[in-house]
């Protein structure tokens, strides 16, 4: 199976920091970006951050300077290095795998999620 699969999630303090990786298959894709998003209670999904296959990133500006997303090619793993939390980034991450393939529409797979709880 394709779906990712997340891991590293935790509580910690304000000012804390965690490290989520996300797990593929190992299959090979011609072309990929893999996302975190993170949905809070009561709020809508939003995105955190992306790499490509190209080494290409992004980064939404509430985490910018605070997170850092990077690829393990060896180990078939992308990693989202997030220092300084704030409560606020209190939310289940969820890695999505997006798969271009040729002329075809790109296809997504999301990960399970994982619980990232930050007290005050």
């Amino acid at each position: 199976q394709v779906q990712p699969v997340e891991s590293g999630g935790g509580s910690v303090q304000a000012g804390g920091s965690l490290r989520l990786s996300c797990a593929t298959s190992g299959s090979t894709f011609g072309a990929w970006v893999i996302s975190w998003h993170r949905q809070a209670p009561g709020k809508q999904r939003e995105f955190v951050a992306n790499i490509a296959s190209s080494r290409s990133t992004n980064y939404a500006d509430s985490v910018k300077g605070r997170f850092t997303i990077s690829r393990d090619d060896g180990k078939n793993t992308v990693s989202l290095q997030m220092n300084n939390l704030k409560p606020e980034d209190t939310a289940v991450y969820y890695c999505k795998l997006m798969v271009l393939q040729g002329s075809s529409p790109p296809r997504d797979y999301w990960g399970p999620g994982t619980q990232v709880t930050v007290s005050s």
